[in-house]
């Protein structure tokens, strides 16, 4: 294996990519990644807009004798999911920092590009990458062209609800003088390029809503004597990407620490001081750990417990999520409430009574595919993912605040307000507060595409085979662009992906260049 990309094919495709992976580009925070585009479309004298939020586009001309050719609209996002082991390192050797340092890309032997220890950010960079490659390609066929990039797709689709507000024009020449201008984008068809299965193009996705309960507790003296403190860890899980991946039985952090916690409370006297599980709306949490105190009489059952309960998790996931630890050790440098390391046993505790209300929350609340799709059969139709578990500051009320996130998807946008009701109301029973987001639409398949139809005579033509069609379990911003555009014609599609949203993520390097031909032959024809 090898840390160089450019030696890759198609060259020009791997050379961007790896620049890209060089600009730290965290969700909320990509304001060094769009300068980098601004500077990209001066650099190279290419004609940009860029809008009050931060999203870019950057224009480039027809081909010569195809100006008459409806404009394209190439789509992605800039922001990656940013999601680390614990022993992660930069190039320096020091704990990795998604807001300072550069990803560190590896070529495998087996044929994907990697990270070190990190997610790699191919979601969405390969796209990016893709896009940035044929603004430069002097022998590409194609009509006008628009290269637009949102901001924050990852963690509210942000760019994509906000497009076009408070639009400025910059020149070509980079001249720095801007102007108020009209719609970000004017092309009739647009391709986004944020899927992650080669050989399929998505005509449809699903829409998303996020369901918040906020738990207030009581904080109390720790028990002085007669207790033992335990930390209570559950990790080695794939994660993953909480639509793609939410139908391949993996195991979910907060949901196995959740079961060990409530023999924990009805068997042993268990008092919890500190809880923390999973960090992205949108992955399937892989870690989840809990500082707990037992009685110093039930101490060694308590151990025995979680001993077979390991062993009971790790044959339950034995076929699809077989790394599974769930380990226990002594609280000295675990962590207290807030958060921070400590030398000795936490202080304080959770009162009881919060405790229970909100383990008997995180067991009973939904988890996981709740329907398939009769209308595309293999599809899934409804999820929803216990994402998070939070401590936080307590409010006015209360001492303290746990907060549990949720994600709920659904390609049927009755049932993705259905099963947030369901997992709300989960949460009210327990006595937390509840809070829904005002969520996005899905994107509704359209077969009679044209766009649709120049793809598969494209992917026929160059590999001799058809492209398969499909709807996707995940959100992609077309079904915003298609409320704001309803006349747009549009298709997804990318090379293949793996692991998404979490460390192990990973590209398949041949598909990237079959992905950059249909692409090419795409333009070509339309």
């Amino acid at each position: 294996m090898g840390n160089n990309l450019s030696g890759l094919s198609p060259r020009a495709v791997w050379e961007q990519f790896e620049a890209i992976t060089r600009v730290p580009r965290p969700s909320k925070k990509e304001e060094r990644i769009v300068a980098w585009l601004v500077d990209f479309a001066v650099k190279h004298g290419l004609a940009y807009r860029k809008d009050a939020i931060g999203n870019v586009v950057i224009c480039k001309p027809a081909t010569a004798g195809m100006e008459n050719r409806p404009t394209v609209v190439l789509q992605n996002h800039v922001d990656m999911v940013c999601e680390k082991n614990s022993d992660a390192l930069n190039a320096a050797g020091e704990p990795f920092d998604f807001e300072r340092d550069a990803i560190r890309p590896f070529v495998t032997e087996e044929g994907w590009v990697k990270a070190h220890g990190t997610t790699l950010g191919a979601d969405n960079g390969i796209g990016m990458a893709m896009a940035l490659a044929l603004l430069l390609d002097a022998d590409a066929a194609h009509g006008p062209l628009e290269a637009l990039f949102t901001v924050d797709e990852e963690t509210g689709l942000t760019g994509a609800f906000e497009l076009g507000e408070g639009a400025i024009t910059g020149t070509a020449s980079g001249s720095g003088d801007a102007q108020t201008s009209g719609a970000m984008i004017t092309g009739k068809y647009l391709i986004n390029l944020d899927s992650e299965d080669e050989g399929e193009v998505f005509i449809g996705c699903a829409g998303g809503v996020d369901t918040l309960a906020y738990f207030d507790f009581a904080r109390e003296a720790a028990p002085a004597s007669g207790f033992s403190f335990f930390e209570i860890k559950v990790s080695g899980l794939k994660g993953g990407h909480s639509g793609d991946d939410i139908d391949k039985g993996r195991g979910n952090s907060n949901r196995i620490l959740a079961r060990a916690l409530s023999v924990g409370l009805r068997d042993f006297g268990l008092r919890l001081a500190a809880i923390d599980g999973g960090n992205l709306r949108n992955a399937i949490p892989r870690e989840a750990c809990a500082v707990v105190a037992v009685p110093q009489d039930s101490a060694a059952d308590f151990a025995s417990f979680v001993e077979k309960f390991a062993d009971d998790v790790r044959a339950e996931l034995a076929y699809s999520d077989a790394g599974v630890v769930v380990a226990l050790k002594p609280a000295a440098a675990a962590s207290n409430l807030s958060g921070a390391a400590t030398e000795k046993s936490p202080a304080e505790v959770i009162d009881t009574y919060s405790v229970r209300r909100l383990v008997g929350a995180l067991l009973g609340v939904r988890c996981g595919v709740q329907a398939m799709s009769f209308a595309m059969p293999g599809l899934v139709e409804t999820s929803t993912n216990l994402a998070s578990v939070k401590m936080s500051p307590g409010s006015a009320t209360a001492s303290g605040q746990i907060v549990v996130t949720t994600s709920q998807r659904s390609s049927v946008e009755s049932a993705k307000k259905a099963v947030a009701e369901a997992v709300g109301a989960v949460f009210e029973l327990a006595g937390a507060r509840v809070e829904h987001s005002e969520g996005y639409p899905g994107w509704a398949p359209n077969p009679g595409s044209h766009l649709l139809k120049v793809t598969e005579k494209a992917y026929e033509k160059l590999f001799a085979k058809p492209v398969k069609v499909r709807a996707i379990h995940a959100g992609l911003e077309c079904g915003l662009f298609l409320e704001r555009f309803p006349e747009m014609d549009m298709i997804s599609t990318g090379p293949t992906i793996r692991e998404v949203h979490s460390p192990d993520e990973k590209i398949e390097i041949a598909t990237v260049e079959k992905s950059w031909l249909l692409l090419l032959e795409i333009l070509r024809t339309l």
